[in-house]
């Protein structure tokens, strides 16, 4: 889930990575899955530099190689009657959210997400009654934090915003300020074009950011969900 890597501690925390299915593998998988459809649905790592990084990743955390290359098998065999699409809704507490999904079966996707929404009290909503409350934008992750110096370098170049080691960029200018970041010798973990909040939902509580986080999990788990965006912010009181 994009923009919202800060609350992961409170996650942590309140015990919601206690998951069945590896969570270091999940996001490997849907990195992999994102770098093939960055490149345009090539799933050959030999001419798609994005699916190499990815899969090299995969393979600094041990993910079995039989583990990839049934991704990329599958991906082939579904990616004829792929469809892409936004599903739109509000979660608990009202907080709006953003599922953009990729698949080969709209009926089994959207009774799976409605499943989810119905099970966190929650509700789908119709086509564009969400996403009026979202900008997108870009969003460039670094391997390390951002210093003082780089960070006005930065802001000479355009970057609109900074959290922790995230730079947030006009999404129509995502790919060239990506390379002037490389030319200052910063090291990029992720390069993607994002939604988020207008106006975020104000939650009152760490179990309700907790709730709100299992919910993510739990939708970014399935395998056509490429990003979940949700509206929504936190501040712990004295």
């Amino acid at each position: 889930m994009s923009g919202h890597s800060k609350w992961a501690n409170i996650k942590q925390r309140k015990g919601a990575q206690d998951k069945k299915r590896s969570v270091a593998f999940t996001k490997i998988a849907k990195n992999i899955l994102t770098a093939i459809r960055l490149g345009g649905s090539n799933s050959n790592p030999e001419t798609n530099s994005q699916l190499k990084t990815a899969i090299e990743k995969a393979r600094e955390v041990n993910m079995p190689k039989e583990n990839i290359d049934r991704l990329l098998t599958r991906f082939e065999e579904r990616k004829a009657n792929m469809i892409n699409f936004y599903l739109e809704g509000y979660g608990p507490f009202g907080v709006p959210m953003v599922i953009e999904i990729e698949t080969d079966n709209k009926n089994r996707i959207l009774g799976e997400v409605k499943l989810i929404f119905r099970n966190y009290g929650g509700n789908l909503g119709e086509s564009n009654s969400v996403m009026f409350q979202f900008n997108r934008v870009g969003e460039i992750e670094l391997e390390n934090e951002i210093s003082e110096d780089d960070e006005l370098n930065l802001i000479d170049m355009g970057a609109q915003d900074f959290e922790d080691k995230i730079i947030l960029v006009d999404a129509n200018d995502l790919n060239n300020f990506a390379k002037k970041v490389e030319e200052m010798g910063l090291q990029i973990n992720r390069t993607e074009s994002v939604l988020r909040s207008v106006n975020p939902t104000m939650l009152s509580s760490e179990d309700e950011v907790a709730k709100i986080m299992d919910m993510v999990d739990e939708l970014e788990e399935n395998d056509d969900v490429i990003n979940v965006s949700v509206g929504f912010d936190y501040v712990k009181k004295n």
